[in-house]
């Protein structure tokens, strides 16, 4: 199964850094997380970059057991 990593507030949002979940393509793995971690996962995930083996996909991406979907929610500094 691919294996989702959260980072920063979708993160905190999940109350975890990762886990597999299943899925034949990026949307299928969000949407099994937005299941599983609610709401406020679903609401930084609106604002978040998504990835897929450290490269930019789409919710059409296909994924299989040894990829990784990455969540990367936007960042501030100064």
């Amino acid at each position: 199964m691919p294996l989702l990593r959260v980072f920063g507030p979708a993160r905190d949002a999940a109350g975890t850094a990762g886990e597999q979940f299943p899925g034949a393509d990026v949307g299928a793995v969000l949407d099994a997380a937005c299941e599983r971690y609610g709401p406020g996962f679903a609401d930084v995930l609106r604002r978040s970059a998504v990835w897929l083996n450290g490269e930019p996909a789409t919710r059409a991406h296909a994924v299989g057991d040894d990829d990784e979907v990455a969540v990367l929610p936007p960042v501030s500094g100064g």
